[in-house]
């Protein structure tokens, strides 16, 4: 593994863009940036290598540098490359902003524009990971570069960290991290990140805001099926090809049982309140149907869930192999990993076997301190809207920081047209991030980080 402490200039061009002036677009300042991050294919396909994070992280450390902050700049792989720096504040009590550097794959020929063009046009920027999460990294970029114009000072020491390989198992970036740079986060004792703060319109208006207090636990599991090898002509004897397709059967048949914990119990009521409505508990199926794509913020984080996603079994039409194997993608809800794992261990049965290729436990935090002034930021910026705690359905790179006791919240503030499907676009085709919502976004995180004087 190599490893390095960088401070000065460091520049990147992605696809000829430099890394401060207007992108081929003609646009600057936040969509700028978010038009050039997009331009540097950092695709993590989960193997080692992939298209790795490097030139993406030297983007940011020049960026940073040109605005008077410090980065260190570390590598847990040849081009897994993260970036850490430290903005001192009036207190030395640390809040941390992370996010990640990587995207997923992206097939150009479904996409209407190049996913690594960096288009801006319609008043969005396109290309993959302006949602995931590119966009949000553009925002804390242009805030510090806004601070550093006018001389302005956070409220408290403000962390900063870009990180390697969120889209995989997060081993070659936050996971690296935290234990091998640790006290690159001393002080810091809460953080924010992706997948919150982003505005919801009911199915009769009323604009919510779920500021993200939890999210399910991650459990990536490969379970095999062992048999008695032989010719494919002949009767078998215990095909496991078989048996792994009856255990992955019952896993994607079983019906997870409703388990609320009391954080989502706590967004459903304020939903409805925000909304207008009264939400049935007994049939939360069917009221996250009826609300939309505000019903989505519950639908999926009410019970556990395991979906096979991958299979691979033999080597020829003719021959029964020895073993079957498949990837299970499974999460479970804070506090309920028991239940959920021996659950799984009952559908799949005895003859099928499991082993984790990434796991982390649920993470919860609080709802007040720190929640209570995310929302206090966005209500400044849209009196209007309503925010709600929320709960993930996936998960994030909080797991890894939740081990060195730091709570995480999901609060990338963007104020969206109702019509855009912005669910759909987290690992989707044609993904984009309007301009005026990157904004919006830096305006909240402003509030937030500054006092009312700066």
């Amino acid at each position: 593994m190599s490893e390095a402490r960088t401070t000065g200039a460091h520049r990147a061009r992605a696809n000829g863009a430099g890394p401060t002036g207007p992108s081929a677009d003609g646009a600057t300042g936040v969509a700028g940036i978010c038009s050039d991050l997009l331009r540097i294919d950092t695709t993590n396909d989960g193997t080692p290598g992939g298209s790795g994070e490097r030139q993406a992280a030297e983007y940011v450390a020049g960026l940073l540098s040109e605005a008077g902050v410090e980065p260190t700049v570390f590598e847990s792989a040849p081009r897994r490359t993260s970036v850490v720096a430290r903005i001192p504040g009036d207190s030395p009590d640390a809040l941390l902003i992370h996010g990640h550097l990587d995207v997923v794959p992206a097939d150009p020929a479904e996409w209407r524009t190049h996913p690594f063009s960096g288009e801006i046009a319609d008043g969005c920027v396109n290309g993959r990971g302006a949602v995931d999460m590119k966009g949000s990294l553009s925002m804390t970029l242009a805030l510090v570069r806004e601070w550093a114009r006018r001389g302005a000072r956070p409220k408290r020491d403000i962390v900063l960290a870009f990180l390697a390989d969120e889209e995989a198992t997060g081993e070659y970036g936050a996971g690296y991290a935290v234990t091998r740079h640790r006290d690159l986060f001393e002080g810091c004792t809460e953080a924010i990140s992706e997948s919150g703060g982003f505005s919801v319109t009911g199915p009769h208006g009323g604009r919510v805001y779920p500021v993200a207090v939890g999210e399910r636990g991650t459990a990536w599991m490969k379970v095999t099926a062992h048999g008695v090898a032989g010719h494919g002509s002949k009767p078998p004897v215990d095909n496991p090809v078989a048996e792994l397709c009856r255990a992955l059967a019952r896993l994607a048949d079983h019906r997870w049982p409703v388990r609320l914990t009391p954080a989502v119990a706590t967004l459903i009521s304020d939903l409805g309140k925000a909304l207008g409505t009264s939400i049935d508990l007994d049939r939360l199926d069917e009221e996250a149907e009826r609300l939309g794509r505000a019903g989505t913020l519950f639908k999926g984080v009410i019970r556990n869930s395991a979906n096979p996603t991958m299979l691979e079994a033999g080597y020829k039409v003719n021959v029964i192999p020895g073993t079957a194997e498949a990837h299970v993608d499974g999460r479970f809800l804070p506090g309920f990993r028991e239940e959920f794992l021996e659950t799984v261990d009952r559908l799949l049965g005895p003859k099928v076997t499991r082993e984790f290729v990434s796991f982390g436990d649920g993470v919860a935090s609080p709802t007040e301190g720190l929640f209570d002034e995310l929302c206090g930021a966005l209500l400044a910026e849209d009196p209007e809207g309503r925010p709600v705690p929320y709960v993930m359905t996936g998960g994030t790179d909080a797991k890894s920081f939740a081990t060195i006791g730091i709570r995480g919240y999901g609060f990338a503030p963007l104020m969206l047209d109702p019509g855009l499907d912005y669910f759909g676009m987290f690992h989707g085709v044609d993904e984009r991030v309007p301009v005026a919502g990157l904004e919006f976004g830096v305006r909240v995180l402003d509030r937030l980080l500054t006092s009312p004087a700066a």
